[in-house]
Order: C-alpha cells, then sequence, then structure tokens
C-alpha cells in the first residue's frame, strides 16, 4: 500500500515540526508540499533543503499547485482566523483536514480519549497543546469518579511559543475549556495558560485539578498510570512529575466554585484529585524544553495515519 500524500499549510515552528516528524518517522504518510507566505521562512527553506515542493503564496499557492491534485491530506498549522477559509477551501476540493489550530470547526480529538471516533469526519480539530497534555488525565479521572469540574494550567517557554500560539490565547483558553467538558468527560471546565519566560527555558508543565465524586483512590490512580502509559506510545517524553494527589473535601468546609455556578452546584463536597505532568520534547525542531510543541504535533500525526489507514481500508 502506498503513502498518503499531505500538505501542511503553515511554515512555522508547529508546521516545520510537524513536517520533519512525518519525513523521519511515519510509514504510512508522505510529505507533498509545505505552504507558507513568508517566502524566507525557516520552514520553507527546510523544506525546500529537504526535497518538499512549497509555495509562499498561502491557501491560493497550494490550491495553484499541481501537486494538489494527489494530496490526502491537508493539516493546518496557522491561526483560528484563518483557519475558516483553508478548511472551506481544502474541504470543497475534496480533501480532508487536520486542523492544528483553536478554531475548532471540526470535532474536538484526543487520540488516547476518542482518537477513533472522529475518523469519518472531514476535519479534526486537535484542540490546543495544554489540551492534549491534560484532557487524557481529565478523562482517566472521569472514567472511574463522575467529574464535576476539571481545572487545568498549562505552563510553556515563551521560546516555544510562536505567534500563532500567542494570537490565539483567548482561543486556547475557550477550546480547551470546552474540550475538558466534551471529550474528558468534565461538567464544568477551566483552562488556563502560562507563558513562561525563564532562562534557561523551562519544559512544558501540566497540572490538573479534578474534582469529582468519592471513589476508590487506587483505581483512578490506575487509570491514570494507564492513560498516561498510552499517551507515552506516541509521546515518549509524557511523565508524571510526581504521585498523583488526593484530598477529601468535606461538607464541614466545601469548596466554592463559582465557575459551577450554571451546574447549581457551586458548593463542591466530594474528592479533589491533583495530577502535576511534565512534557519533554522529541528536539525534531525546537529544543526537548517544547513540549507543547512535541504533544501537538504528534497528536496530529498519530491522527493523521489513522484517517489514512481508514481511507486506504
Amino acid at each position: 500500500m502506498g503513502k498518503t500524500r499531505v500538505a501542511i499549510i503553515g511554515s512555522g515552528n508547529i508546521g516545520t515540526d510537524l513536517m520533519i516528524k512525518i519525513m523521519r518517522l511515519s510509514s504510512v504518510l508522505e510529505m507533498g508540499v509545505m505552504v507558507g507566505i513568508d517566502p524566507q521562512s525557516d520552514g520553507l527553506d527546510r523544506a525546500r533543503r529537504m526535497g518538499v515542493a512549497t509555495t509562499h503564496e498561502g491557501i491560493d499557492g497550494l490550491l495553484a499547485m499541481p501537486e494538489f491534485a494527489d494530496i490526502g491530506i491537508v493539516f493546518d498549522a496557522t491561526s483560528a482566523g484563518a483557519h475558516q477559509r483553508n478548511s472551506e477551501l481544502v474541504l470543497s476540493a475534496g480533501k480532508r483536514m487536520i486542523d492544528l489550530t483553536p478554531a475548532a470547526i471540526g470535532p474536538y480529538t484526543i487520540p488516547p480519549v476518542n482518537g477513533d471516533a472522529n475518523l469519518d469526519a472531514p476535519n479534526v480539530n486537535m484542540v490546543t497543546c495544554g489540551g492534549q497534555a491534560t484532557i487524557p488525565i481529565v478523562a482517566a479521572v472521569n472514567r472511574v469518579a463522575k467529574v464535576h469540574y476539571g481545572e487545568i494550567v498549562a505552563s510553556i517557554s515563551s521560546k516555544s511559543a510562536g505567534p500563532g500560539t500567542r494570537a490565539n490565547i483567548d482561543e486556547f483558553t475557550e477550546t480547551t475549556s470546552q474540550a475538558i467538558v466534551d471529550v474528558g468527560g468534565a461538567t464544568r471546565g477551566k483552562a488556563i495558560i502560562v507563558l513562561n519566560p525563564a532562562e534557561p527555558p523551562l519544559i512544558m508543565r501540566d497540572t490538573v485539578f479534578c474534582l469529582c465524586e468519592e471513589a476508590d483512590q487506587d483505581a483512578i490512580r490506575a487509570s491514570i498510570e494507564a492513560m498516561v502509559a498510552e499517551v507515552q506510545t506516541y509521546v515518549p517524553g509524557y511523565h508524571l512529575k510526581q504521585a498523583v494527589q488526593f484530598e477529601h473535601i468535606g461538607s464541614n468546609q466545601p469548596l466554592h466554585i463559582p465557575e459551577m455556578a450554571s451546574t447549581g452546584r457551586t458548593d463542591f463536597t466530594g474528592l479533589k484529585v491533583s495530577v502535576f505532568l511534565e512534557v519533554e520534547g522529541a528536539a525534531h525542531y525546537l529544543p526537548a524544553y517544547a513540549g507543547n510543541l512535541d504533544i501537538m504535533t504528534s497528536a496530529a500525526l498519530r491522527t493523521a495515519e489513522k484517517i489514512a489507514q481508514r481511507m486506504a481500508a
């Protein structure tokens, strides 16, 4: 069976790392075209040196290329604002699309949670780097004990946040918060991103807080550890920073959670589960501290390979 040829729109950090992963790691996908808007960008320059066809004329340049006829899947690594038009044009041409922006036009997709559920969708959304790192943990807790509130804090190095990430901060928080509910299973969700300017740059770290029903703590711990192991099959640098923490919240001193007002339950009693993660990148493009980049492109690669196999079946 031949490989599925793909195009990447966006020659920045995410698009370039994804291109390198496809060329080094995938036995299912083959790079067809790298698309950018700056002819001098490092991503386009690297693509040309690696023998990949390029255009610096954006989506319109891609559509005009003869190579586009052989493309099966298009990745969008631009911005939430640009994705709307990109999606309309790519889908109207009969191609499949994987969205690495927070535009959330297609269904949210987190490989170890619902990775097989959206393989027939014309456009799938990879949520955000913070979502890819933390929503599997929320889902792991929720499959043992109902999560009423999930809150995540994603801390990434400023150096690993390109202009697209910085321009999409609002979309990041909104998309991730909604995906905590839609994919993670929480009743309510909240997401926070921190751009850390520390030198030397710090590896991506994520904190997950879940307020859930009382349940067997060993069962919750085992579920989380199993989920971490599954994520590690495509992101080897993903691991728990320390042991899972549990705290009983009694009726004598409930937690007041304003974000839960719409559920009619702002005073929470039950179990608080705290999980601390670290994501070390594979350093295919940016250094290892850019785990946020690595987990996003690795999730997109895993999803694209499954879609390609489904298309060929």
